[in-house]
C-alpha cells in the first residue's frame, strides 16, 4: 500500500500530523458517502474531510463506525458553517457535528468562510481555540481566508491557524498566500485541486507532463500539489477514480515539469471569492 507523507500541524504547545493526501466528500450525498469512504479507506486514504454544510456528517459517522481501522489511524476534519459563527453558536455547532460523526475527539476543526460582512470570524476563532484547549479537538484552522483575515487573527488573538484550506489548482495557484503561509508556519490545504475538472484537466501542457510520466492529467496535478507542499483533498464517488487519485507517489515531477506548472497560473477561480461570499 502507498505510504502517504504526513505534514506537521502547529497546535500551540504540541504538534500533530495530517496526511498530505486526504479524501474530500463535498457534494457527496449522505446516502452515498458511506460507500465512497469505504472505497477510499480500502485503497489507503486515512484522512476524511467533511463539513456541517455538506449535509453528510451522519454518513461519515456511519462509515467511521463501520471500519475496522483504529481511531488513531484516521484523521477527521469538519467545519463550522457561516450561520453558526460567533462563540456560543460555534460551540453548539461543534457539539452537533460531533454527535453526527460519533466522535469524542476531532482531529481538525475549521472556520468555513471568513464572511467579512458579518465580521465575527475573530470571535469564532476564539471559540475554536477554546475547543482545542479543552482537548475536544486536536488542531484548529480556517478555510478561504486571505492574508488580511489571517493577519487580523494574529493581531487580535496572537495565534494563526494551523492550516488554511483554500481553492487552489494550476489555474489559481495563490502564490502570495502560500508564501505567507510558509513564512508563518501555516499549512496550505487545496480544495478543488483539479478545478472541478474542465479546462485544467484538458490543459495541453498538463497532458504533455502526464504523458511523459505515463499517468493521467489528474494524477500529474495531484502530484504537483504534493511536491509544492500542499495538503490536497480530491473528491470522487467512483471507486476506480478514488484509487487513481490515491496512486500519485510512484513518480516524481522534475524541475522542468514544475516550471511548466508555474506558468499555468491564470488567477482564475472556479468558486466564490472570500471577500464577497457572506
Amino acid at each position: 500500500m502507498t505510504s502517504v507523507p504526513n505534514l506537521q500541524l502547529s497546535t500551540g504547545a504540541d504538534t500533530i500530523t495530517i496526511p498530505q493526501l486526504g479524501f474530500g466528500v463535498w457534494q457527496v450525498p449522505d446516502a452515498d458517502v458511506d460507500a465512497a469512504i469505504a472505497s477510499a479507506l480500502e485503497v489507503g486514504y486515512r484522512s476524511i474531510d467533511t463539513a456541517a454544510i455538506y449535509g453528510n456528517e451522519d454518513g461519515v459517522g456511519r462509515a467511521l463506525a463501520a471500519t475496522d481501522l483504529a481511531r488513531d489511524e484516521l484523521f477527521v476534519t469538519t467545519k463550522v458553517w457561516n450561520d453558526d459563527q460567533g462563540r456560543d453558536a460555534t460551540l453548539a455547532a461543534f457539539d452537533t457535528s460531533m454527535k453526527r460523526l460519533g466522535l469524542d475527539v476531532l482531529d481538525l476543526y475549521l472556520i468555513h468562510w471568513p464572511t467579512p460582512e458579518k465580521d465575527n470570524y475573530v470571535d469564532t476563532w476564539k471559540a475554536l481555540l477554546e475547543l482545542r484547549s479543552s482537548g475536544r479537538v486536536k488542531a484548529v484552522g480556517v478555510c478561504n481566508f486571505n492574508i488580511e483575515h489571517l493577519q487580523r487573527l494574529l493581531d487580535e488573538t496572537g495565534e494563526l491557524p494551523a492550516i488554511n484550506q483554500v481553492e487552489l489548482h494550476p489555474h489559481f495557484q495563490q502564490q502570495a498566500l502560500r508564501e505567507f503561509h510558509e513564512a508563518n508556519g501555516v499549512l496550505t490545504e487545496a480544495y478543488s485541486p483539479l478545478a472541478s475538472g474542465g479546462a485544467v484537466l484538458s490543459d495541453e501542457a498538463i497532458a504533455e507532463i502526464a504523458a511523459k510520466h505515463g499517468v493521467s492529467p489528474a494524477q500529474a496535478i495531484l502530484r504537483w500539489h504534493t511536491q509544492i507542499g500542499n495538503v490536497v483533498i480530491p473528491k470522487s464517488v467512483t471507486p476506480s477514480r478514488i484509487a487513481e487519485n490515491f496512486d500519485i507517489f510512484g513518480f516524481e515531477l522534475d524541475g522542468e515539469d514544475l516550471s511548466a506548472f508555474a506558468r499555468l497560473d491564470r488567477g482564475e477561480r472556479v468558486g466564490a471569492d472570500p471577500l464577497e461570499f457572506n
